[in-house]
């Protein structure tokens, strides 16, 4: 989702019942794509529990419902599109050398904004048991965040919501700092050493990153990043980080590599086909992959910016976004608002990739994520913990409705051992952070 879409589809996400699900033009192209593929797959699935009685905490006065039709009406119309599909493929070994980078760094010891976010260092409450909870979900936190910004580093969980970005104790869920940081754009916060890393502008030919101590939150950086042309309207995991320890941000028609040790920008990838939408690096620091345009995924050399390789699917009207490599290939979502839904291309070919999960609906993320050794999408029909070798399912279970109404899970993170990831309720209006006991298979 872009941008604009996020902040509609966080609206919709709080007080949307979902609608039937719609067959899509993404639903098409992905059978075409794989219909031999999705027929030998196993797929398992638990039943839905009974639901439990559940006391609501808010709820939303009839005013709302122009406004929900409204919005309704536009994600729909914008995700429908033409039938035709065709998948194109090719290599190639063309070089785009990187220009000599410039940029403008400070670095700051003042000390954060007022935090934003109730913060409390003793535990505010028990865990609770979610009735019917997938995994045996228990919530520890009842704070709102970006369903898909919660990541782990340095011994403490962050996530971002509304331009704020927090520290969260893992034992129990409280919110130890937090600060505002800018503008807020789908994807989560890098953490690189001891520094947490968020992208604050984001528009037009404007990008800056700011660096945060991992521990205060005080800001200790702040990068403006070089961009060839108008940044992408459709990004989503714009900033990633890797084994190299450089940290990879999408601008315009380029990615720009900055050093996050001295706060200066090393590198400028050309990426003609740009806007770039999206950015990932292989384990190993081997390859860089990045998408641009309706459907297109180009993989680059990160250390020559030679152009190693590309794939497409023509015919889709969105953007591959919400990138993730591993060993096998590169996973990242399709679709928006009602639609959104999860896919692995083996070996970043987009002509083999296929579909996990059963996505989401309601205005909700299914964004893969690699943690714990592992790769999981959740969504609000199922949540997965797939092979990040193979793309294949390692264990899948259902997620209940309450009432009728949507739950989501997603946003899951591995850490010291425990698994975590970011829960709503709709019916209930109730959010935040939750532990899961997953399967032994979803182990690396």
């Amino acid at each position: 989702m872009n941008t604009e879409e996020h902040q509609l589809a966080e609206m919709l996400r709080r007080v949307a019942p979902e609608p039937p699900r719609r067959v899509t033009v993404e639903d098409v192209a992905f059978r075409l794509a794989n219909q031999a593929a999705e027929s030998g797959r196993r797929r398992h699935r638990e039943p839905r529990a009974q639901r439990g009685t559940r006391v609501k905490r808010g709820a939303w006065g009839r005013g709302w419902a122009p406004v929900l039709a409204a919005a309704g009406v536009i994600v729909v119309a914008g995700a429908s599109a033409g039938l035709a599909t065709t998948l194109t493929s090719h290599r190639t070994a063309s070089s785009a050398g990187g220009a000599s980078p410039t940029a403008s760094v400070s670095t700051s010891a003042s000390s954060p904004a007022p935090s934003q976010l109730r913060t409390s260092a003793e535990p505010s409450w028990p865990p609770e048991r979610v009735a019917n909870g997938t995994w045996g979900a228990e919530l520890i936190n009842r704070d709102t965040f970006a369903p898909d910004s919660l990541t782990s580093g340095d011994g403490s969980l962050y996530a971002t919501d509304a331009g704020n970005l927090a520290r969260i104790d893992p034992a129990n869920g409280n919110v130890l700092a937090s600060v505002p940081f800018g503008a807020s754009i789908p994807g989560a916060p890098v953490v690189s050493g001891s520094t947490v890393w968020v992208v604050s502008e984001y528009a037009g030919t404007s990008v800056v990153l700011r660096g945060y101590d991992a521990r205060t939150l005080a800001q200790v950086a702040s990068v403006t990043v070089p961009v060839s042309g108008p940044v992408s309207t459709t990004a989503g995991g714009v900033l990633t980080g890797g084994s190299s320890g450089y940290l990879y941000v999408a601008a315009g028609r380029g990615v720009v590599v900055v050093n996050p040790g001295t706060r200066q920008v090393v590198r400028q990838i050309s990426v003609p086909a740009g806007p770039v939408s999206s950015v990932a690096l292989a384990p190993g620091g081997s390859k860089l992959y990045v998408s641009t345009g309706a459907f297109q995924l180009l993989i680059y050399n990160p250390a020559s910016g030679a152009q190693l390789g590309s794939s497409a699917i023509t015919g889709l009207t969105t953007t591959a976004a919400n990138l993730v490599a591993t060993s096998g290939g590169v996973w990242g979502t399709t679709g928006v608002g009602m639609t959104e839904s999860a896919w692995f291309a083996p070996g970043g070919d987009l002509t083999r990739m296929f579909r996990l999960g059963a996505g989401a609906g309601a205005g909700l993320s299914s964004v893969p994520t690699l943690s714990g050794g592992v790769v999981w999408i959740g969504g609000s029909h199922t949540l997965v913990c797939a092979s990040p070798e193979t793309g294949q399912v390692r264990e899948s279970v259902v997620i209940p409705t309450d009432g009728g109404v949507v739950e989501h899970f997603g946003s899951v993170t591995v850490m010291a051992g425990h698994t975590y990831a970011y829960y709503t309720d709709q019916r209930a209006t109730q959010a935040g952070l939750v532990t899961l006991t997953p399967p032994g298979a979803c182990s690396s």
